[in-house]
């Protein structure tokens, strides 16, 4: 069942109520949680109600969103209806969830993450180094133009928002020669073939979270707690309290250009981290290997070398969109 923003249906039978964006991808995200939740408590699809929330980030398409408050403004309002009751959980793309929440709620699952690599999409050209000089690569991500313009400080980087059917579109409108979008978004829209090339992660590291999907719901609703918890993802879970905690010392509101990823692999884990400034030219990056269980400790220790290194005017200087 579905329902539209602000119309909350709630027959008896509905075991519970997601909370998430409008947008294709974000539908499709809440619906894979929707089906996974079914399978795993044997209930039918159809128990499991989806109400589409538009957030102050949706709505707002003609500026960086820093400038209108930070990448919260895609979860502020979802968050607001899953503390009135409206909705049982609401459903995310970690990377676009601030790294500090309300006292009330907590990320309780994350489902297993899709591959987290950035895709090049261009009409012209085969990849990133096969541009021509002065290029226009349409971004809205501070992290993907920071990292283009290390690789390519020819190129020229320009805003472009709007979810990834309307990036695509405005590419081919030719508003832009090349953009970058998330691999896992488009995995799950079915959209993989539009990736032109798929960067590695060596070279282009991801932005904190991104392939993952969170699940938020209140910390004190065991029921629905209970019912998440059986389709967490234990691995992803490690993977993202190591990057949160990084992010979460450098910049909570994702206003500098951070990446951040971490490998879970049986009970090791291996994380980077990289923070660069918006024109490219200043760059830090670090590594950090350790037992799972310090993943978290792990995230803050890169955190703080990094802080260290760039010093507290590379943070005051260097602000502007989210990753």
């Amino acid at each position: 069942m579905q329902s539209s923003e602000g119309q909350s249906s709630r027959p008896a039978d509905v075991l519970v109520t997601i909370g998430t964006r409008g947008s294709p991808l974000a539908l499709a995200q809440a619906n894979d949680v929707r089906a996974r939740l079914a399978r795993a408590h044997g209930v039918d699809a159809g128990r499991i109600a989806i109400r589409v929330i538009r957030t102050s980030g949706d709505a707002i398409q003609d500026r960086a969103l820093a400038e209108a408050g930070g990448k919260g403004l895609f979860t502020k309002e979802i968050e607001e209806a899953l503390l009135a009751g409206g909705i049982d959980l609401a459903v995310h793309s970690s990377k676009d969830v601030p790294t500090f929440l309300p006292d009330a709620t907590w990320l309780s699952a994350f489902l297993p993450r899709e591959d987290p690599r950035d895709a090049f999409i261009s009409p012209k050209a085969a990849s990133l180094a096969e541009l021509p000089v002065g290029a226009v690569v349409g971004t809205a991500s501070l992290r993907r133009q920071a990292m283009v313009l290390r690789a390519r400080p020819d190129l020229r980087v320009e805003v472009m928002r709007g979810n990834v059917e309307t990036r695509l579109r405005k590419l081919a409108e030719g508003e832009a020669d090349a953009t970058l979008l998330a691999l896992a978004g488009l995995r799950r829209l079915g959209l993989e073939d539009k990736a032109t090339g798929i960067f590695s992660i060596d070279e282009f590291l991801p932005a904190v979270g991104q392939g993952a999907i969170a699940i938020e719901s209140r910390r004190d609703d065991d029921r629905v707690n209970a019912l998440v918890a059986a389709i967490a993802d234990p691995d992803t879970d490690v993977a993202l309290s190591a990057e949160r905690a990084f992010l979460g010392l450098l910049d909570g509101s994702c206003r500098t250009p951070i990446g951040g990823h971490c490998r879970v692999i049986g009970e090791r884990i291996h994380f980077r981290g990289l923070i660069v400034s918006p024109d490219g030219r200043e760059a830090f990056e670090t590594t950090r290997e350790g037992a799972r269980t310090d993943a978290a400790a792990l995230g803050v220790d890169a955190a703080r070398e990094l802080r260290a290194r760039a010093g507290e005017k590379f943070f005051t200087l260097f602000s502007g969109a989210g990753n």
